[in-house]
């Protein structure tokens, strides 16, 4: 089992900036990857960002590409995002998500159906 602890969310004006933290604890020498997915209140959960734990390759949703960047602390067992020009539409709950298995990542890990483990969110709020 791997347990995951988000911290970071809270209120932000538009074009400001916050970096959630997501700590790894449990079975953490398992885990192949860890990503950042969000909802936002009546639609679906999307994929926001993933990072392979070695070698480090990261992957991004075009909606947030250039605004924030997903990086690790492999002695931490820590995963972070930082938003940077944050919009109103980054408005959601903000979940962390680990996988353990390495098949078929690297063309899956935009799937929430890909991963193992997930935190129980941290909400993120921007005002226009």
């Amino acid at each position: 089992q791997v347990q995951l602890v988000e911290s970071g969310g809270g209120l932000v004006q538009a074009v400001g900036s916050l970096r959630l933290s997501c700590a790894a604890s449990g079975r953490t020498f398992s885990t192949y990857a860890m990503g950042w997915f969000r909802q936002a209140p009546g639609k679906e959960r999307e994929f926001v960002a993933a990072i392979r734990w070695s070698p480090g390759m990261s992957y991004y949703a075009d909606s947030v590409k250039g605004r924030f960047t997903i990086s690790r602390d492999s002695a931490r067992n820590t995963v972070y995002l930082q938003m940077s020009s944050l919009k109103p539409e980054d408005t959601a709950v903000y979940y962390c998500t680990a996988e353990t298995s390495a098949h078929l990542y690297s063309v899956r890990y935009y799937l929430a159906e890909e991963y193992d483990y997930w935190g129980q969110g941290t909400q993120v709020a921007v005002s226009s």
